[in-house]
């Protein structure tokens, strides 16, 4: 995951202003599937030439809104571990056929537990770590090699990202699982969702925080510790959804009243396009004739037991703490 694309809209709808025909949107590469190429092409002119090597690629485009896309990758191979240009993070590298993978500048190192990678190691998912390890496997390594996977400004990109409050430090996550980044989707920011929930988890918290928006962000870290904070964009259902067989004492959810009534409702997602408030059940719930309201913050400064009303209905449905962001 990156536990970085949580500042993006996953959901936004790309449309063709000159053809009445659906766009086709590219598929692109994760930064582990360019990390193999540069990995692979890297190793053979290093073990041809037996000096210092290095070899960059880009990311490549993508109709995927990706804090990633386009970033440059940097491989470098040497003899001389001095040579390599380091995460200054204490690191401990990752070890086969005699090579030493180490992040470079730009590439996070685990600093905490509850993530895919054990503390102290460069920040390259299991499955990109394999298939470099299957790389350096197809060819005979009889001398050991020191080996840095670094990302051009990847410490500013990862800043983008939630990597700094799950203690990847330093950098960006080299990712990925099917090697694809599918155009427009969801699934990057539920996987960033579902790292963070097990994260909190390992790391013992009984009270796992839910967040929808700025705002409510904001308030939550007034009593509460960022790591334990997940903002889960419009992703409702889908968020409560993963802490089921988990070890939370208590859910919190932070949402300002529009959203939160959305969900009293009943939306497994507050955005716009799963539809609008129904003001027949408001009226309903209120015992009120709601004719001359159009937002629920006028109905909110009207009536000061409406907040109470959705506040219950929430709380009834997932079995949370609401907390109504004002």
């Amino acid at each position: 995951m990156q536990l970085v694309q949580k500042k993006h809209l996953i959901e936004e709808k790309q449309k063709s202003k000159k053809s009445s025909k659906i766009k086709k949107l590219k598929i692109g590469y994760t930064t582990g599937v360019h990390t193999s190429f540069a990995f692979k092409s890297g190793l053979e002119a290093f073990l041809r030439s037996n000096e210092t090597t290095s070899f960059k690629t880009n990311k490549m485009d993508n109709d995927d809104l990706d804090v990633t896309k386009g970033c440059e990758i940097v491989v470098t191979f040497s003899y001389d571990k001095e040579e390599l240009d380091l995460n200054p993070t204490f690191q401990n590298p990752e070890v086969f056929s005699n090579i030493e993978i180490y992040a470079g500048v730009g590439v996070g190192v685990v600093t905490k537990r509850g993530l895919k990678i054990s503390p102290t190691y460069p920040a390259i998912n299991p499955v990109p770590l394999k298939a470099l390890e299957d790389i350096a496997n197809s060819f005979v390594i009889d001398k050991k090699i020191y080996c840095s996977v670094s990302v051009t400004d990847g410490e500013e990109i990862a800043k983008k990202t939630a990597n700094g409050k799950v203690g990847v430090v330093g950098g960006i996550s080299i990712l990925g699982t099917t090697g694809f980044v599918k155009p427009i989707s969801n699934e990057a920011y539920m996987d960033s969702i579902k790292e963070e929930v097990s994260f909190i988890e390992a790391n013992r918290y009984d009270t796992i925080v839910f967040t929808i928006g700025n705002g409510s962000l904001a308030k939550a870290k007034e009593s509460y510790k960022e790591e334990q904070i997940v903002e889960i964009g419009n992703f409702v259902k889908e968020s409560f959804d993963l802490l089921w067989n988990r070890n939370f004492t208590d859910v919190v959810l932070y949402a300002g009243i529009g959203k939160m009534t959305k969900i009293a409702q009943g939306f497994p997602n507050t955005h716009n396009r799963f539809g609008d408030i129904d003001f027949q059940i408001l009226e309903k719930w209120l015992g009120r004739d709601l004719s001359g309201f159009n937002t629920t913050k006028e109905i909110s400064q009207s009536f000061e037991e409406f907040g109470g009303i959705i506040k219950e209905k929430v709380e009834e449905k997932y079995k949370v703490k609401a907390r109504i962001v004002w």
